[in-house]
């Protein structure tokens, strides 16, 4: 008998997928004395190509077998037992009444293995991505890019799932910086998600991604906070509280608030939020034609007298989307804070169809306008493309030439700087998405 095939057999099952003696149970790890008859029946079901050993049939290694290996061996011997001759499934019933115990241990920790790896979820997109952006006789260039969006979670147990994001963002038309902000591949977002199916209700805490509003104009960026919902019986509505800190705030900013959302009929959807500001101390505002100014030492303080707000003590927004015909939605929401001035945002958008990225050849075509007052809220700009304190309008297709890959390109035309002296922008931009 080759014992050096025969150890290359070992090598190559438990290569396969099987992670050997760390898994089995102390009593499989016991060796099978080398003088036992399974060793001739595994010299056998080698020589008649039942069990491969290494291309070159050498291993590096002359030693005997636990019985938690031999169990391996079966197992994959068991695998090939439609093509094997009578003489080779004699033998191979005959080891799997020898090495019973073992195999249904074997069993039990590849379940736990699939148990295991089913908890791990990745998933992400790369995206390449190129503007054509002309901002007031100026073209900017700043939003050419490749984009890596990863994201993973783990599967804590039937409730939790404990979540990540990393975004690698690197800009190829500036040969100077060739990464943008902090998205430099590192972790940017760690939160975790709880789920209650007894009551459906739900909860997120941690810093993640979190938007209020149909088209995320009220809030649309990374916040750390928490926010909570559930399922209003009887209706298809989910109520919702949240704290949040936009973490590009920089000053120590937060809001807290309630919204809801869902459908209230066949065709049509809404989606409201209300969000009152925490201020910072020492911080100004203007509201209803006096300064509001919360002191150092947490005391108030109320002047006469000045008539711009550079934020807002709260905001609500309020959004539907309704079902015109088939294949054409309309969605528009509506923002207004209670700052002095430039405090209402507004978006509409009509979509025709839409993407399906397990369907080549599905498309979308959509058509935006929009107008944001700078002391409305805080909008997600969507990759500059909607930027706070602007309006205009935008035209858009969408297209799946393969499964899981995406083309968007629009155009959109727009008036920024609405507060003061606004400022002409036509920007072209074309990208394609991969998910994986």
């Amino acid at each position: 008998m080759n014992k050096k095939i025969l150890s290359a057999a070992v090598a190559m099952a438990l290569a396969a997928g099987i992670s050997g003696t760390a898994l089995a149970a102390e009593g499989s790890l016991a060796d099978v004395p080398k003088d036992h008859w399974s060793y001739q029946a595994v010299d056998q079901l080698v020589k008649d190509g039942i069990i491969e050993g290494l291309p070159d049939g050498t291993y590096a290694g002359d030693r005997a077998i636990s019985r938690y290996e031999m169990a391996v061996i079966v197992a994959r011997a068991t695998d090939k037992m439609e093509a094997a001759n009578i003489a080779d499934r004699a033998l191979i019933e005959k080891m799997q009444a020898e090495y019973g115990s073992e195999l249904k241990t074997l069993a039990a920790d590849v379940q736990d293995l699939k148990n295991e790896v089913g908890k791990v979820k990745f998933n992400g997109m790369f995206r390449a991505t190129y503007d054509h952006d002309d901002d007031n006789d100026t073209i900017n260039r700043g939003n050419d890019r490749f984009y890596l969006d990863l994201h993973g979670e783990y599967k804590v147990n039937d409730n939790w799932t404990a979540k990540f994001q990393s975004e690698t963002n690197h800009k190829y038309s500036d040969k100077h910086s060739k990464h943008d902000g902090g998205d430099t591949g590192v972790i940017q977002r760690i939160w975790a998600d709880g789920y209650f199916p007894n009551s459906g209700a739900w909860v997120s805490i941690g810093r993640t991604w979190r938007g209020l509003g149909f088209t995320n104009t009220l809030q649309g960026g990374e916040t750390d906070g928490v926010q909570a919902g559930i399922p209003i019986k009887g209706t298809g509505l989910t109520a919702s509280a949240f704290y949040m800190a936009p973490s590009w705030e920089g000053n120590g900013q937060s809001y807290y608030g309630v919204a809801t959302w869902g459908s209230i009929g066949h065709a049509v959807d809404i989606n409201l939020a209300y969000e009152k500001a925490k201020l910072s101390k020492g911080e100004k505002h203007n509201y209803k034609g006096k300064e509001l100014v919360y002191n150092a030492d947490n005391s108030v303080t109320w002047k006469d007298g000045g008539n711009d707000t550079v934020a807002y003590d709260n905001a609500f927004a309020v959004g539907a989307k309704v079902k015109l015909v088939k294949n054409v939605t309309l969605t528009g929401d509506y923002i207004q804070s209670n700052a002095e001035n430039f405090n209402k945002a507004a978006e509409a958008r009509i979509d025709y169809k839409g993407t399906n990225l397990q369907d080549p050849g599905s498309f979308g075509v959509y058509a935006r306008y929009f107008k944001f007052g700078k002391n409305a809220g805080n909008p997600d700009d969507e990759w500059g493309s909607r930027p706070n304190n602007a309006k205009g309008w935008m035209l858009g297709f969408k297209y799946v030439p393969a499964k899981n890959v995406e083309w968007n390109t629009l155009y959109s035309q727009q008036k920024k700087g609405i507060d003061a002296t606004e400022t002409d922008r036509n920007l072209f931009r074309t990208e394609v998405d991969f998910h994986f």
